[in-house]
């Protein structure tokens, strides 16, 4: 699926509005996740970032230890419509 010509379809827009509009979209995203802020779309779900502490692991080749730093992921959790939209 084309996002951005599902949008131009759904929208009457022009393809390269759309894309403004999709672009505009994930940007403010990506923004309120670098500040640490979640980001709701009521019905739809809710991205927010997760902190994962350092730890140590193992390298499957040779078994050598290996140090893991701490690293921030985003995690995102669907809204009650959306699951039962796919249900």
């Amino acid at each position: 699926m084309d996002l951005i010509a599902s949008v131009a379809e759904e929208t009457d827009l022009p393809k390269a509005k759309a894309t403004e509009v999709v672009d505009a979209v994930f940007a403010a995203i990506e923004a309120a996740l670098k500040k640490q802020e979640e980001v709701r779309l009521v019905g739809f779900g809710t991205f927010a970032t997760s902190k994962r502490a350092a730890g140590t692991g193992r390298n499957p080749r040779t078994g050598e230890e290996i140090a893991i730093p701490e690293s921030t992921s985003v995690r995102f959790k669907p809204g009650k419509s959306l699951k039962d939209s796919v249900n």
